[in-house]
């Protein structure tokens, strides 16, 4: 075997570079991970990566870190196939309409994980696979099912800043899709046509306009979980 790459031009390396961007994410149906923990969050998982570059092994670490994306570059970067990542529905999906900044997508990976739920998303969503999201989700991304927008079934409620039926109101049986929208537009007046129920989170220090911030959709995403969870779901 020889030794570490020490060469830009490496096609291991190219690749990585690549990744960076969904187009050849999506085109090639691979993603790039960083860092030993999430490498080995998927290997616990069952999903093994199609290649993987460790700084001073099989990479000089100079080169490791120009390709990376993170500010202290990892000492392990990873290749995975995303045909590999896990599908499908569970009883309670969120299901998430425009959501389009990576971290928010992440950390609601995060929170689906912990409460046991799937995702499902829309188009125009952040992707998954990126880097920001993959980070933030913090390994959940090999755990948790995703799905198209309209492929989990169910009880379709919409998660709403205000104007909705409070949340602790609602019935709990059955097969559950919380939607929620981008932070700034929300859900569209269709989707929100389309759902069987409205439910807000009350907030107490939330007073719409003048007042305090609503919640991200993050952290609404994460409280209404908590409270079907605290319900027995």
């Amino acid at each position: 075997m020889g030794g570490p790459i020490t060469s830009h031009d490496n096609e291991r390396l190219k690749l990585v570079r690549k990744l960076r961007e969904r187009r050849w994410r999506e085109k090639l149906g691979l993603f790039a991970v960083e860092g030993e923990d999430l490498v080995e969050a998927a290997r616990a998982a069952g999903v093994e990566p199609v290649d993987v570059l460790v700084a001073g092994e099989d990479v000089s670490p100079p080169l490791l870190a120009e390709v990376s994306s993170l500010a202290h570059p990892p000492r392990v970067v990873a290749v995975f196939r995303r045909r590999e990542l896990p599908r499908g529905t569970r009883p309670v999906t969120l299901a998430l309409w425009r959501v389009a900044d990576p971290g928010n997508l992440g950390t609601l990976l995060r929170s689906a994980d912990a409460f046991g739920a799937g995702v499902a998303l829309s188009a125009g969503c952040a992707d998954p696979t990126g880097p920001k999201a993959v980070r933030a989700s913090m390994g959940a991304l090999f755990r948790v099912p995703l799905a198209a927008f309209d492929e989990a079934g169910g009880r379709r409620v919409a998660l709403v800043a205000q104007g909705g039926a409070p949340l602790p109101e609602l019935a709990v049986d059955g097969d559950l899709v919380l939607l929620l929208g981008a932070e700034r537009e929300g859900l569209p007046e269709d989707v929100l046509a389309a759902c069987d129920e409205r439910v807000s989170i009350p907030q107490p220090g939330y007073l719409g306009e003048g007042g305090g911030e609503s919640l991200n959709v993050a952290m609404a995403g994460t409280v209404a979980l908590y409270e079907l969870a605290r319900r027995g779901r």
